[in-house]
Order: C-alpha cells, then structure tokens, then sequence
C-alpha cells in the first residue's frame, strides 16, 4: 500500500484522470473529494460491500428462478446423440 502525506487543499492523481483532494480535517475525519470521469465507479467501501452482497444475492435468486421454470438440466449422459 502507498502511503502518502498532504495537507488541506493538496492532491494525490490516480492515473491520467482521477483527483482524490483533502477538503477538510477534523479531529476523528478527513473530508476528502474526487473528481473521476463517469465511466469510473466511487463508493464508500461499505456501501461497495453492500451493493456486491444486493448482486450476489440477487444472482442467486435469478438462478432459482430458472431453475424452477425450465426445470432441472439434464446430463451429457441423458442428452440425445447425434447420428
């Protein structure tokens, strides 16, 4: 992990296009800002934690879901061979 030091209003680049700036310092938190294009993702890292546990739960019920409607798949022993 890199660690860098700055002060209120210097910044630190991540690539050619992200800008993570110190905005403010408090006591027990750093206010920070960023500037990304759209195309680039920015979450709290406990939300990011939340929004994977929403898909991979949400995959799995996609997965019952077709399982109980196209019902269950067969084997390769049980598909028809080709003649």
């Amino acid at each position: 992990m890199l660690v860098l030091t700055r002060r209120v209003g210097e910044s630190i680049l991540i690539g050619d296009d992200i800008v993570v700036t110190v905005l403010e310092l408090n006591r027990d938190q750093v206010r920070i800002g960023i500037r990304a294009p759209r195309s680039v993702s920015v979450h709290r890292e406990e939300v990011y934690r939340e929004i994977l546990l929403s898909n991979q739960a949400a995959a799995a019920d996609d997965a019952d879901l077709v399982a109980t409607v196209v019902g269950p798949t067969p084997s390769f022993s049980q598909l028809p061979r080709r003649r």
